[in-house]
């Protein structure tokens, strides 16, 4: 048997927008379908926005994403949620979602995409523990960890 953990995003009419962004970042086929596709008149409010969305990439990266019918933007933001404080980070949020690579320049790539429109939580360079790391709020407020993958000696 074979299985996979597949992050699933939940956006509030920015569903559409995120994956094509993502799908920009990352690469991968794009699949989208609406609440329309699947019945919803096209008269109700939510029939054009995503029931089902996904990016996938040869690369390894995929994600899915909706929208929550009913709702057209999220919770009005507050304080942030997320931060860095002398080297720790303090957070409320239950997950992040993180995107780790096997080079710098790999990562790095990615990060200067990603980080287009984001909170930058964490400078993207060196850390103790990897030789590139780097944390960011994207615009559609997800928080991403990206890093580079450490060799560690085998025991």
């Amino acid at each position: 048997m074979s299985v996979n953990a597949v992050a699933h995003l939940n956006f509030h009419g920015q569903a559409r927008a995120a994956l094509e962004f993502y799908q920009s970042v990352f690469g991968g086929q794009l699949t989208l379908a609406t609440y329309g596709d699947f019945g919803m008149p096209a008269e109700l409010p939510d029939a054009t926005k995503v029931v089902f969305g996904q990016v996938v990439a040869d690369n390894g990266f995929r994600v899915m994403a909706y929208d929550v019918p009913g709702r057209d933007a999220p919770a009005a933001p507050g304080a942030p949620i997320t931060r860095r404080e002398n080297g720790t980070t303090i957070t409320e949020e239950p997950s992040f979602l993180s995107v780790r690579g096997e080079t710098v320049e790999e990562v790095g790539a990615l990060w200067e995409q990603l980080s287009a429109g984001a909170t930058v939580i964490e400078e993207f360079g060196p850390a103790q523990w990897s030789p590139a790391f780097g944390m960011l709020r994207d615009r559609f407020g997800i928080t991403w960890i990206l890093d580079v993958a450490a060799e560690y000696a085998q025991a």
